[in-house]
């Protein structure tokens, strides 16, 4: 059965106004909510086999924030494909890139990373479902399970929501102060 993580980059810095939008870093909000998450996904076994992640600088950065709490070999792919990637992108992609793996990983941007949540759910615990739809935070994750065998055969409204973990409340699990995502 395979397991789909949806990561939204964590916070980006928005302090330098000249920067390219895909150029953008991680702001200091977002340097430590990437390895809060890493760790969280560490404890509770969500652990991918594979990760593809948008080449813009603030995912790669997020990646490298969660990387020492990912303790197994992995399968790592960063592509521009995930940049402003829509729903439909997104499926594609976890299509032709989940391969053998039983957990993926795909770290990208709003709305696409959103909407692909909203699309691929199709059961589960429905107040999730209204949390994602709600607000997808930086930094959030979305756990999705499906029936399916493999990767190529997920279809929209198949998978089963897991679990929606928002950095702000694992700061305060950690006792670390997180301010609301706008």
């Amino acid at each position: 059965m395979p397991r789909l993580l949806l990561l939204r980059h964590a916070k980006s810095s928005w302090d330098d106004e000249g920067a390219e939008d895909f150029d953008r870093p991680l702001s200091s909000r977002g340097r430590r909510a990437a390895p809060l998450m890493g760790r969280h996904m560490a404890a509770h076994g969500l652990v991918p086999q594979k990760v593809v992640c948008s080449s813009a600088r603030r995912s790669r950065e997020t990646l490298a924030g969660l990387l020492p709490y990912l303790a197994q070999d992995l399968d790592l792919r960063v592509t521009r494909d995930l940049y402003e990637a829509s729903e439909d992108r997104c499926l594609d992609l976890l299509r032709a890139q989940g391969g053998n793996a039983r957990t993926l990983l795909m770290i990208g941007h709003n709305p696409g990373i959103q909407d692909a949540a909203l699309m691929l759910v199709g059961s589960g615990n429905p107040s999730l479902v209204d949390d994602i739809r709600e607000k997808f935070p930086t930094g959030a994750l979305a756990v999705i399970d499906f029936d399916a065998k493999r990767w190529v055969d997920v279809e929209p409204r198949t998978g089963r929501i897991v679990a929606f973990f928002r950095p702000r409340e694992l700061a305060l699990v950690d006792g670390v102060a997180e301010e609301e995502d706008e």
